[in-house]
Formats: structure tokens, sequence, C-alpha cells
């Protein structure tokens, strides 16, 4: 997967300048498969497209207003942009999504990783207030079907 866990760590500074509940990852893409049998990654038939679903044992509020969630949005972008050029991230932006009335983030940004860019989209969750991201990368380019359907899907339907 193109996202590093130097830039999770990264995101760890925004977070701690900020407890919800969530289930765990179900991905109901239509060829989609666990990676090597990790039920946390998953990967489309072709191979272009990427989710992970990672639980970070660090804490993470439940945000009950698109303000609070909007808040840390702003505070997320803010990080990933100052810190961007060392992580090689670009095209960054952050914000609120609401999951049936608890807000998330949604970040999404360009990441570069051994000459090839990336298109990253991440959703911040609180599961039971201990942060949980659903991230999905694909080239940057890349026309796969599974593109739309990823983003769609951290957009609208991960939890």
């Amino acid at each position: 997967m193109p996202v590093s866990r130097t830039l999770t760590a990264l995101v760890s500074a925004a977070l701690l300048c900020i407890s919800g509940v969530a289930g765990a990852l179900v991905v109901p893409l239509n060829g989609w498969t666990p990676v090597n049998g990790n039920a946390q990654e998953w990967i489309d038939p072709a191979g272009a497209c990427v989710l992970r679903e990672e639980r970070h044992g660090q804490a993470f509020p439940v945000f009950r207003s698109v303000a609070e969630a909007r808040t840390f949005a702003e505070k997320l972008q803010t990080t990933l942009i100052r810190q961007g050029s060392a992580q090689r991230l670009s095209e960054v932006v952050a914000q609120p999504v609401d999951r049936a009335g608890v807000w998330s983030v949604l970040a999404a940004y360009s990441f570069e990783s051994a000459g090839v860019k990336y298109r990253v989209s991440q959703l911040y969750l609180s599961d039971k207030g201990i942060l949980r991201t659903v991230t999905g990368s694909s080239a940057q380019h890349e026309a796969s079907s599974c593109v739309n359907s990823m983003r769609d899907f951290i957009r609208y339907m991960a939890n």
C-alpha cells in the first residue's frame, strides 16, 4: 500500500492538537478480495486499487457536530500541508462527513513513493474512542472502474 506508516505517524501530530462506535471493515465491492487473507487490506481484481483498515490504538474523539468535525478537518489539513513536502504530499483537502449522525473526517491527497504518484482517500473514524482509518489508494491517473467505486465506498459507506 502506498500510504506509509510514517504518514500515519505524521497525522498523530494533528490528532494531539484535538470518544463513538464503528464496526469492522466490510468491503461490498464486487470482486475485491482480502490481501493474503488479511481482512484489513483489500485489493480489486486488477490490482489497481487497494483499501486498508487500521486501528491505531490512539484516542480519537467522537465528533457530535459538523462544527467539531470541521475544526479537526482544518487542523488535519493544515498539518498535512505544512509537513507534506517531507512526505511528498500534495493536493491536500479534508472535510467532515456524516455517518448516521456521528461525524468523521475524510482527507484526500496525492502521495509520491518510489517515483510513482498515488491518489489517496483516508477516512478518520472514532471506534469506541480509538482512531480507526480506512484508506484507499490508486495510481494518480489510474482509469480503472475501481477508482470511483473505492472512493465512493470510503466517502459514503465505510464506517
